[in-house]
């Protein structure tokens, strides 16, 4: 026979097994394949989340920082516009005015962006095709 040092080949296993030891060295293979799926999911997605909790602080402060600068600058337009009208409650309305208009903008815009937004992503559906290809139905995406 074909062994060596003790070690059956994949073949002369395959013969001398039943099919109970067959379906359990598949039940098994495919169980430990799946909890190392599981493992490498998770850690792909806590590097996932590290990176985006960074991200999601540097644009934090990105926005506080422009916040600022936004401030300052209307601060500095209030000022000018004070002198060139000589009426520094005119030209804080004025500035006022000028956000309200910005802001009003942005809202539409976002809201006409919300509304086009169809569904879940294309993840969901490929996820809800796993059961169909363990079986040996291939499904069309």
């Amino acid at each position: 026979m074909g062994t060596h040092l003790g070690m059956e080949t994949a073949e002369e296993k395959a013969q001398s097994a039943s099919i109970g030891e067959l379906v359990g060295d598949i039940t098994s293979g495919l169980s430990t394949l799946l909890h190392q799926e599981v493992a490498l999911a998770k850690a792909e997605a806590r590097e996932t989340a590290t990176r985006a909790g960074r991200g999601a602080g540097m644009l934090s402060g990105a926005a506080a920082a422009g916040w600022f600068t936004l401030l300052f600058l209307s601060l500095a337009v209030w000022e000018w516009l004070s002198r060139a009208i000589d009426d520094r409650g005119w030209a804080a309305v004025i500035v006022m005015v000028i956000w309200a208009v910005v802001a009003a903008v942005l809202a539409m815009v976002g809201r006409r962006d919300i509304k086009q937004i169809q569904g879940m992503p294309r993840t969901v559906e490929t996820a809800k095709q796993v059961p169909g290809a363990l079986k040996g139905h291939e499904e069309q995406l």
